[in-house]
């Protein structure tokens, strides 16, 4: 599906992509627990984690769902909000459509990004009133073709979430934004579970995703610990999505999967030591390894010989430093005569031996 579309794109002063730093996401949701002052606290400490950006949500339970207390609108199949409904869950978990602004006015003075979740499109009017940067699509809105189609045609970089999602459902969500003009889409991995159990996130996907579909690819992580997005990084995850709560200990929607700040803090830390590590391909001596070459093995004399001795295995071993001959010389050395005296511990050199 590579459409020649760039397989890099930019978000305020942020590229995303192979070579690039990777763009550290805090994910606000419903950590706010209904506090304005906790929403605008967590945006503080995700700076203080070094967060590039924080994400919000941008619905409310009538714009996602509607009331109704059949079965199908209720939560179950072993999830931390079974037995709720939808729309209780939501009427609980949104955040103000009226703080959004004012959040997305601190997040900029502190020098990151805010952009959001819709859910309608109405979300979409709203925010493109506030002018955000960028949009996310998350993974149970990957089947939305409308709601895509809209999004793209603001011509803002979009970012879709493929939890749950098919092969042949990305390609329909990832061809439904091209045709509608997105001409900048990154790809999360994402594993819908809450929280979502490390041998079920496979990782692997993600290096796959990147040569389908030719754009950047990161991680939507639900799991528990820094761990897996650490991972991710070494994968190729050019994106990292996380959770940020001021403490688990608050009950909450969302507290369960979440990081508290000091861990948000490692994350980045982990994936920032992760980044320099990756280096790149190259063989041979690094700058810091390159004193050490001397600690090699060579050949040396290991025992006092007179001149004329024969080199035997017993006079003439592979030790370390490295500064006498290499090793692959020992077997033309062994049964020839010294042509000197020969101290023990010498680095052993083609001067000290007889020529035939």
């Amino acid at each position: 599906m590579n459409s020649g579309v760039t397989s890099a794109i930019r978000i305020q002063g942020h590229t995303i992509g192979a070579g690039c730093p990777v763009y550290m996401v805090a994910e606000i949701s419903a950590n706010h627990h209904g506090s304005f002052e906790q929403a605008a606290q967590i945006i503080h400490a995700a700076k203080e984690a070094g967060a590039d950006a924080v994400k919000l949500q941008t619905y409310t339970a009538d714009t996602i769902t509607i009331t109704g207390d059949r079965q199908e609108f209720r939560i179950a199949g072993g999830t931390i909000w079974d037995g709720r409904t939808l729309h209780d869950l939501y009427a609980e978990a949104y955040t103000p459509w009226e703080w959004q602004p004012r959040l997305k006015d601190i997040a900029n003075e502190l020098g990151m990004d805010l952009f959001s979740s819709p859910f309608d499109s109405t979300a979409i009017d709203f925010l493109e009133k506030i002018n955000v940067p960028a949009y996310k699509l998350a993974s149970f809105e990957l089947v939305d073709i409308p709601l895509i189609h809209k999004t793209a045609r603001t011509g803002k970089p979009l970012i879709i979430s493929t939890g749950m999602a098919t092969l042949e459902e990305i390609e329909e969500a990832v061809r439904a934004a091209r045709q509608a003009g997105a001409e900048q889409i990154a790809l999360l991995k994402c594993t819908s579970a809450y929280p979502a159990p490390a041998e079920e996130m496979n990782l692997r996907t993600i290096p796959q995703l990147a040569q389908r579909f030719d754009v950047p690819v990161g991680l939507s992580d639900h799991t528990k610990g820094i761990a897996v997005p650490v991972a991710a990084v070494a994968l190729g995850a050019c994106i990292i999505e996380k959770h940020l709560t001021l403490s688990r200990s608050m009950p909450g929607p969302d507290s369960a999967f979440s990081l508290e700040p000091a861990e948000f803090k490692a994350m980045v830390d982990a994936v920032r030591t992760a980044e320099k590590a990756l280096g790149e391909v190259r063989f041979g001596s690094g700058e810091k390894e390159s004193s050490g070459r001397i600690f090699r093995r060579s050949l040396y004399v290991v025992r006092e010989m007179k001149s004329g001795e024969v080199f035997t295995a017993e006079n003439v071993r592979s030790i370390r430093p490295g500064l006498g001959l290499h090793t692959r010389h020992l077997p033309e050395i062994l049964g020839r005569r010294a042509a000197c005296d020969i101290a023990r511990a010498t680095p052993l050199s083609w001067e000290m031996v007889q020529t035939r």
